[in-house]
């Protein structure tokens, strides 16, 4: 990690392409420098693995700080939280031996709570849709955002108030009932929804707070803030590939709505891209590979979903994506992930531009009649046949490994301040 990185008050560490970049490794590593994690958006449709001291964990919706004793974590105000998979949760932390107390966990009272109905209505529609289903994980986070949005929504803070929650409940059945008639399901019932949360509720209450609060004194006192995206910059709703998108916003500006905190809370904003590109669900991807190259990426990144244990879908780097990402987070910085599997490909390839009846593009265009009829322009580059994950300094790379690192920045225009080399917590060239 950078000397910069680690004296940087308030650090977003965040997607630049379809999620699944390494953001949970970038951020248990970077952690060590930090004060407090706050998680800032999505719920347990995310999945960030971490292999430490070579024990695989993986985490929905706690901060990957927790695994750091004596880090503060935080879950905010723009993340919807299933209670039940929260507790879930938190019991495997514990059995590992990891402390997830009141002291180290704290969670948004504002924060949107997934219910049952939710999570049977998302499956409900992704089954109606056919072959024009979005891809969703069956979590309930896009009915649990649309209720936030509608005012209609429960939030954790009703926990702690039995009466309060119970009217919240009922108030949303005849809506729910009525959809879910239409999609031929069973209605849902007060009990149905209330039960689960009343087996955890003494469970919760205890870490509810006013999370913005907290972290407005933190950072008065001089606390340095690292700010934990999910999902990636192109699947956000506002600026992805609408409509194959995750139903919040994912871009590095949200850490300050989805967190209580105004934007000078960001300092620096660091973009994890892969040294190839992978998404999951549907949606256009311009540099997709769907034969023996992509099958040869999957195999060897391990490219299956943590949450879902999809196959992910494979390509090779897609710069126009990237561009883009990096305008709308108002990147300073890339970590580029992964670059260990690319071993053994004898030539890479870069798509370094688009074309769309008749023009050119460098970064990714925002008309969606575009996005299927991309046609990737590629360079292409030596590969390498070395395992790199012994590399730690930029010099242990081959000379071809090094130049398709410092291509990247180039092209770009970023500096690249991590290059991971496996899957392991210091496994990673710092330059």
């Amino acid at each position: 990690m950078s000397e910069q990185g680690s004296r940087e008050q308030g650090l977003v560490i965040v997607g630049a392409q379809w999620g699944d970049e390494g953001k949970g490794k970038l951020v248990d590593l970077y952690a060590e420098q930090a004060d407090v994690v706050v998680r800032y958006q999505g719920g347990t449709n995310a999945g960030h693995t971490l292999v430490v001291h070579g024990v695989k964990t993986v985490l929905h919706l706690i901060p990957s700080g927790i695994l750091h004793p004596g880090k503060r974590c935080v879950i905010g105000n723009g993340c919807v939280v299933d209670p039940v998979a929260l507790v879930a949760e938190m019991d495997e932390l514990v059995a590992a031996g990891v402390d997830v107390s009141p002291a180290r966990l704290c969670i948004s009272h504002a924060a949107p709570a997934i219910l049952d109905v939710h999570k049977r209505l998302d499956r409900a529609r992704e089954g109606a849709a056919g072959d024009a289903r979005i891809g969703t994980t069956g979590r309930g986070i896009g009915p649990a955002y649309e209720d936030a949005v509608s005012r209609h929504g429960v939030r954790l803070g009703d926990l702690a108030d039995p009466q309060r929650l119970r009217q919240r409940v009922e108030g949303l059945l005849f809506e729910k009932n009525a959809l879910l008639a239409a999609y031929g399901q069973a209605p849902v019932t007060a009990a149905d929804i209330l039960d689960p949360l009343e087996a955890v509720r003494d469970r919760i209450v205890p870490y509810l707070a006013d999370a913005g609060a907290e972290l407005a004194a933190r950072r008065k006192a001089g606390e340095r803030l690292l700010f934990e995206g999910a999902q990636g910059a192109l699947l956000d709703v506002w600026h992805g590939t609408y409509p194959f998108v995750t139903s919040s916003s994912t871009v590095a500006a949200n850490a300050a709505v989805g967190s209580g905190l105004g934007p000078q809370a960001i300092g620096r904003v660091l973009g994890v891209t892969k040294a190839y590109a992978t998404r999951v669900g549907s949606g256009p991807f311009p540099t997709e590979l769907d034969d023996a190259v992509g099958a040869r990426i999957r195999e060897v990144g391990r490219e299956f979903g943590a949450t879902t244990g999809r196959p992910r879908r494979c390509g090779w780097l897609d710069l126009p994506a990237l561009r883009y990402a990096a305008r709308i987070n108002g990147l300073t910085s890339l970590a580029l992930m992964k670059l260990d599997v690319l071993q053994g490909f004898e030539t890479l390839k870069v798509c370094t531009e688009y074309t769309w009846r008749g023009r050119t593009y460098e970064e990714m265009p925002t008309e969606p009649a575009a996005w299927s009829e991309l046609v990737p322009v590629y360079a292409e580059l030596p590969g390498f046949d070395a395992d790199l994950r012994a590399a730690r300094r930029p010099d242990d790379l081959p000379a071809t490994a090094r130049a398709f690192v410092d291509r990247i920045a180039a092209w770009t225009g970023l500096p690249i301040e991590l290059v991971s080399v496996g899957p392991g917590r210091d496994e990673n060239v710092v330059p």
